[in-house]
């Protein structure tokens, strides 16, 4: 008996094939998915840009004279700590704003995207700034007042990325995302100006007088900051495009189950 005629009784008699839904719901899905050519120069640059950070920041930097060795954690330090106040957690305060003001959700994955993004610098900050702490102030965590807004910080975006977990994707959790974001934000200037405005021990890089740095540790320094922000644009670019076709794939599914 040949194989057509034992799969004819089969489609004749029982079950019906299966439609093709789901090959039509995958091929509906756009290029954009696949590897972008740019995106990957980006992260060879980054790449680059990376390693000669570690090399200028751990060997051709010069040694502080008080501090030792363990000041270059510094480079990493501060550096950090920008991408967590500046961009990280401020596009959230902006792309919230602007779903409110647009209701488009494509604000609400960029500001997802970035509040992740946040939280990994703002934890960076906090495990470099006590390893650094330690041999110069004699222990690992002082509740300064820095230090204890920075950790405020991190609770509050911490909590935003667990609000957005448990809730459904849509404009609910978005607008909830969104308020969320919004006043959490008013934490990143107290962060900024805690040093000005209470008695700490936390160092003041910039003062009337500029940076009280050694010029080549300056360069090393605005170095650090060119490169992690530039790990913060590719980082961003992935998690929001991770986003987007993730939204698209939602929405294929959804067209699928309705028809």
């Amino acid at each position: 008996m040949s194989q057509e005629q034992v799969l004819e009784p089969a489609e004749a008699g029982g079950r019906a094939a299966a439609p093709p839904t789901t090959a039509v719901g995958v091929a509906d899905i756009p290029a954009g998915g696949g590897r972008s050519r740019l995106l990957d120069i980006l992260a060879i640059a980054t790449v680059i840009a990376i390693l000669i950070d570690l090399y200028g920041a751990l060997l051709w930097a010069p040694t502080e004279a008080v501090m030792g060795d363990v000041q270059r954690i510094f480079y990493f330090h501060m550096p950090s700590a920008w991408l967590a106040l500046g961009p990280g957690f401020t596009v959230v305060f902006v792309c919230s704003i602007m779903y409110l003001v647009t209701k488009d959700l494509k604000y609400d994955r960029i500001a997802a995207a970035s509040a992740e993004i946040g939280v990994m610098f703002t934890t960076i900050t906090l495990v470099t700034g006590p390893l650094w702490a330690r041999p110069i102030w004699g222990a690992y965590w002082t509740w300064d007042p820095r230090l204890t807004t920075t950790l405020v910080l991190w609770f509050i975006y911490v909590a935003y990325l667990m609000l957005r977990s448990s809730s459904a994707a849509g404009h609910k959790r978005a607008r909830l995302s969104a308020v969320f974001g919004i006043v959490g934000w008013v934490d990143v200037p107290i962060v900024f100006m805690s040093i000005r405005w209470w008695r700490t021990i936390h160092p003041l890089l910039i003062s009337g007088q500029g940076m009280s740095l050694d010029p080549s540790m300056e360069l090393v320094l605005f170095y650090s900051l060119a490169a992690f922000t530039l790990l913060y644009v590719y980082l961003l670019l992935v998690r929001v495009r991770q986003e987007d076709m993730r939204a698209r794939i939602d929405e294929l599914r959804q067209q699928i189950l309705s028809r």
